[in-house]
């Protein structure tokens, strides 16, 4: 059986994209405050989980990191060579 499309059919398919998008344009819009949250909250806990474990000392100790006493400069960059320019 063959059958074919319609104008009315058409239009009743577009209505009906119209409305899926519509309501759920709609319903994003009211979660996205949450959604934005809880995300900002479980960053936030990964966060200072990673600083805690990174950082394991006692507070107020100090500690100093002395710089190597061995420059590793590099100064022999290559030599100076004087030109001119020819005409």
């Amino acid at each position: 059986m063959i059958q074919t499309a319609s104008i009315l059919g058409l239009v009743k398919t577009v209505f009906i994209i119209i409305l899926v998008y519509s309501i759920f344009k709609y319903i994003i819009r009211l979660l996205a405050p949450w959604i934005v949250r809880a995300m900002s909250r479980k960053m936030t806990q990964k966060f200072n989980q990673t600083v805690a474990k990174q950082n394991p000392k006692r507070e107020g100790h100090v500690s100093i990191d002395k710089n190597p006493t061995g420059s590793s400069i590099n100064k022999d960059v290559g030599e100076y060579v004087d030109y001119e320019e020819l005409d």
